[in-house]
């Protein structure tokens, strides 16, 4: 793609989620969500084969019709109470819409499965942008519709975390298991939406460097499927013997960093006197830590079949960056220890 129109998409990213973020008013908002999702169908749709075609045009029209939802619910919501403000939402009903229309915009179960379909489709690069920054703008707003339906985010919470491990169980595309990573850990930032919000951001900042991470990893090895992960020890050994751990820390393993968001919400859950709404959260979480042990098992302890007498292929030097791929993991694998200052900052 020509690095200027690159440039301007991105830059549209980055324009419609900062207009959403900066919104007071739902018309506002929801230009910019149009404006994020016009700026990412062209990255999506860069690979000119059918895979990619299909996963763009079935992202268009889930965003469509999430934004059409979304309008016709400010508009209700406006018909009702005479008023714009995303934080002045007091009916339920356009309130529960919103919610739901939201919920279809990020992938949260039962409105998921438009998002495995649609990262198959995807490289590795624009499925790191669709998994990371393209949640930001709707959690955003569904931050400021309070008071919300809690017992709706409850159900939306635990539906997504047990959707979330049992669709990965029987995959062996890594997009797809990413795709439902994505929507277990984006029931775990809905369950404790409305009780904790800063913890919800931490939660957010924790799954993003573990994406990145792993993203990062798999391109670096231009891995798609578990049969390719399992060649990856002969073209880079050190980083195959770190990755069990970044996706054993995306299971939310102790102790590695993505036990601490993981341990929190369970700790507030519980103080909220939710005891079963927690134990059900928690054992939802070991469908998706079978997975990422399957991988690991798969990446480490296995290898592909090959016919040639020499297993080892040329070490070419990548030109992709490893700088960032060095940070991210280091953070993925030993911030648990910052877990009290974490505390610290919620506090604030």
């Amino acid at each position: 793609m020509n690095p200027y129109i690159l440039t301007t998409l991105l830059f549209g990213l980055g324009l419609g989620t900062t207009i959403t973020f900066a919104s007071s008013h739902w018309l506002l908002a929801w230009m910019g969500l149009e404006i994020n999702t016009l700026a990412i169908i062209p990255l999506m749709a860069q690979h000119h084969h059918p895979r990619a075609v299909e996963a763009t045009t079935k992202y268009f029209l889930t965003q469509a019709t999430a934004a059409a939802m979304l309008l016709f619910a400010s508009t209700t919501n406006a018909w009702l109470t005479g008023q714009w403000d995303i934080l002045q939402m007091c009916h339920p009903l356009p309130t529960t819409m919103i919610t739901l229309a939201l919920a279809l915009k990020i992938g949260l179960a039962p409105t998921h499965s438009w998002l495995p379909e649609v990262l198959q489709g995807l490289d590795l690069t624009t499925g790191l942008i669709l998994s990371t920054w393209q949640k930001l703008a709707p959690l955003a707003l569904l931050l400021q519709i309070q008071p919300a339906n809690s017992t709706l985010l409850i159900i939306l919470g635990l539906m997504s975390t047990l959707v979330g491990g049992w669709g990965g169980l029987n995959q062996t595309q890594l997009r797809k298991i990413l795709a439902y990573s994505s929507i277990a850990h984006l029931g775990w930032m809905i369950l404790i939406l409305q009780f904790s919000p800063s913890l919800t951001l931490l939660t957010l900042l924790t799954y993003f460097l573990m994406t990145l991470s792993t993203f990062l990893v798999f391109k670096l090895n231009k891995s798609t499927s578990i049969n390719q992960l399992a060649s990856s020890w002969a073209k880079a050994p050190a980083i195959t013997s770190l990755t069990p751990l970044i996706l054993l820390s995306l299971g939310g393993l102790p102790p590695l960093t993505g036990f601490m968001p993981k341990w929190l919400i369970l700790q507030e859950l519980t103080k909220q006197d939710l005891a079963i709404t927690a134990t059900f959260a928690a054992l939802t979480a070991l469908l998706s830590l079978y997975f990422y042990l399957r991988l690991s098992y798969a990446m480490t302890l296995t290898m592909s079949p090959n016919n040639l007498i020499g297993i080892t292929p040329w070490r070419l030097l990548t030109p992709q960056l490893t700088m960032p791929l060095a940070a991210f993991t280091t953070s993925t694998l030993l911030l648990l220890p910052l877990t009290p200052a974490a505390k610290a900052l919620l506090t604030l």
